[in-house]
């Protein structure tokens, strides 16, 4: 493992910051989809509220306070979204620059191995 070059450390890292990043847009997705979830209960709550049965009526206190909760699950997963997005955002931005480190290294070390083929030949 002490021979590997830089070129190959720095791609091992970039594949491992790209896990990273998707696990990062897994958890995106997993808020994303409980949002939905939530919106749907919502408004299935709206129109047992608006409803004219008379069971419906009868239950209204217990309407308005699941909507009331599911108000509140809705902000907490809006700020959880933000904070995925944030963090989906940074991990790619670490991604790339790891990237970018990886060429540039692949590239240093391909000057450095037509030098020492030129100073091959020389000699």
């Amino acid at each position: 493992m002490a021979d590997k070059t830089r070129s190959q450390k720095l791609k091992r890292l970039v594949a491992v910051q790209r896990h990273l990043e998707q696990m990062a847009e897994f958890d995106l997705a997993e808020t994303s989809r409980q949002r939905s979830e939530v919106n749907e209960q919502m408004d299935s709550v709206i129109l047992a509220l608006g409803s004219m049965d008379p069971v419906h009526h009868a239950f209204s206190q217990s309407y308005a306070d699941r909507f009331n909760r599911l108000g509140i699950k809705d902000k907490q997963l809006i700020g959880m979204q933000q904070i995925h997005e944030m963090r989906v955002v940074q991990e790619r931005a670490k991604g790339d620059r790891l990237e970018d480190g990886m060429r540039e290294a692949l590239e240093a070390e391909r000057r450095e191995a037509d030098d020492n083929a030129v100073y091959d030949l020389i000699d």
